[in-house]
């Protein structure tokens, strides 16, 4: 049975094409799409095998949801759109109101304790929005951070200052000109506040803390980040995983 995985985004939808819904299920395809795009999606997703399911997360808004929905309606198919609980797939959330955490942070989680199902773990999103959240070693979503992502640093950059339109930079040690100087910058400053939530972490667990990164913006972050750290492509497909695979059991248990 194959099963669409949907991660509708702040400025992106990824997608992923999955055989079943189980964990560690090989992904068969995949993609990205602006979000003025996704009145494509039907026909991208009309070249795959059909899916019998589908499980998604959002954050984009009910108008760009509904968009979304309605793609899926001219194929037959329904999504899943999950949001945080306060308990699920081995994770415990520890928020003030549980569902008003982002469903993408939730999955993330969720696929982070899959991957490291016995230690306290790190996962830091980096997209137009960066998040750093903390696992414990026993599976309780601590809490997190979240900060501006590097093109919102930019903009704000550029309303703020003048001659500041300049083309994107590099990561580099010591940087001779202002797009470097400021790719670098937003990366020093969101890998800061990674290192600063890590000690945190690091103190509470009184052991060896995992660190995830994930994100469409991840490879600008990863040389800057300064912690051993692991680079995870779909960790928020992993969660989504992980939860249609407990929502199947509990349909054939029923």
């Amino acid at each position: 049975m194959h099963l669409l995985v949907l991660d509708v985004g702040n400025t992106r939808l990824k997608w992923g094409l999955y055989a079943r819904p189980q964990r560690g299920a090989e992904l068969l395809a995949g993609g990205a799409m602006l979000l003025e795009e996704v009145d494509q999606l039907r026909h991208v997703l009309a070249g795959q095998p059909r899916a019998e399911r589908v499980i998604g997360c959002a954050v984009a808004g009910a108008v760009v949801t509904a968009r979304v929905c309605a793609e899926l309606d001219a194929l037959g198919l329904h999504c899943n759109w999950i949001a945080a609980q306060s308990e699920q797939c081995g994770v415990r959330n520890s928020y003030a109101t549980p569902s008003l955490l982002g469903a993408d942070r939730w999955a993330a989680q969720l696929g982070a304790r899959q991957r490291i199902p016995d230690r306290a773990a790190m996962v830091i999103s980096v997209g137009t929005a960066v998040t750093v959240d903390c696992l414990s070693a026993d599976g309780v979503f601590i809490g997190g951070i979240i900060l501006p992502g590097f093109g919102l640093m930019l903009k704000a950059l550029e309303m703020g200052t003048a001659g500041l339109r300049v083309p994107e930079g590099e990561v580099v040690e010591f940087p001779t000109n202002t797009s470097d100087a400021l790719m670098t910058g937003g990366a020093l400053a969101i890998s800061g506040a990674a290192r600063q939530m890590h000690a945190r972490l690091q103190a509470l667990a009184q052991g060896e803390v995992a660190v995830l990164l994930t994100g469409g913006a991840a490879p600008k972050l990863r040389d800057a980040l300064g912690l051993p750290h692991r680079h995870v492509e779909h960790l928020v497909f992993e969660g989504l995983l992980c939860i249609a695979a407990q929502q199947e059991q509990t349909l054939q248990s029923t």
